[in-house]
């Protein structure tokens, strides 16, 4: 094997199920994975460690940690051939991490099981939304770390998405969401909402999954509605309300023009919207266009129920 070439599809993270905790675990979350956009690796055997192309960067700095972690001998030439869009919500890093790490891994024969390769892409440390969507796609609900252990979320349930059902995402020409520092921050300040945790397991648990299992897109809608407003007001002192300032409008808008369900991914500003169809999607994103104003871009894709593509060649 000479070269391998990674597909990770994007993300929508759907919320957090007790986001400040107070017992065993914290966190926890949902998420679906979406065809479009996606990051696209290529690595071929090389005498040294290089990167090139969108987020060269960050490619080299995973690939020397994974190298490291994974015990990988000789070197390796890492070409990023796309990129998703950074801080917009999409899952940029955690996607380039993880497909990084898993053309290293394949290069050298290796398939490590999901928990290890996320920690060798230092990615999960506390949501693995990413990485479950990563590795099957389709919807999956992950359980929540445990303080100072240092290990990818479990995997709750995975459920495949309809194969008719469409995404509207709708990303606004806006400030980026919060990363890095200013995210460890916001988590920081966050207190314990028992009463709200316990709303938000029960629509997933009662209503969301349900709806889903059974193909109800109105069910399912309404409820990941709800989720998404519960965990909006959980960061609403920390993100200047319940979602992004540029995405509470666009979430009504979606929700005003036809979409099921609607929400903003992780802190945004990329908003999103679920209708039943091809055609539906197109009449919604069409709309949608229009709300914008072209301050902003809107694109109809599909979910994604595979997971990351791994090319040998």
């Amino acid at each position: 094997m000479t070269s391998v070439r990674v597909e990770a599809p994007a993300r929508l993270h759907m919320g957090m199920l007790d986001v400040a905790g107070g017992r065993a675990r914290r966190f926890g979350g949902l998420g679906v994975a979406l065809s479009r956009p996606a990051a696209v690796v290529e690595a071929s055997q090389s005498d040294d460690v290089t990167a090139e192309g969108p987020d060269a960067e960050r490619a080299l700095a995973v690939a020397q940690r994974s190298r490291e972690t994974l015990e990988l001998a000789g070197g390796a030439r890492v070409r990023v051939l796309e990129a998703i869009p950074a801080h917009v919500g999409l899952g940029s890093g955690t996607k380039l991490a993880l497909a990084v790490t898993a053309a290293l891994a394949a290069l050298a024969g290796q398939t490590p099981q999901p928990p290890v390769l996320a920690h060798a892409a230092g990615r999960g440390a506390r949501s693995a939304v990413g990485l479950w969507t990563f590795a099957l796609g389709g919807l999956v609900v992950e359980g929540g770390v445990r303080p100072g252990v240092e290990q990818a979320a479990p995997l709750l349930a995975r459920h495949a998405m309809p194969d008719e059902w469409r995404c509207v995402l709708a990303i606004p020409e806006a400030g980026p969401g919060l990363s890095g520092r200013a995210e460890e921050d916001a988590f920081a300040r966050l207190r314990p909402d028992p009463d709200r945790a316990a709303l938000i397991a029960q629509l997933v648990l009662t209503s969301l999954l349900p709806g889903l299992a059974e193909g109800d897109l109105t069910e399912f809608g309404d409820s990941l509605t709800r989720v998404q407003r519960l965990v909006g007001e959980s960061f609403a002192s920390v993100q200047g309300g319940v979602f992004h300032p540029r995405a509470g409008a666009l979430v009504d808008a979606l929700l005003r023009l036809g979409a099921a369900g609607a929400g903003q991914s992780s802190w945004g500003p990329a908003v999103y919207g679920i209708v039943g169809s091809e055609q539906a999607g197109r009449e919604l994103a069409r709309r949608m266009d229009a709300e914008l104003a072209g301050g902003g871009r809107v694109e109809l894709v599909s979910f994604d129920n595979g997971g990351a593509r791994v090319e040998t060649g």
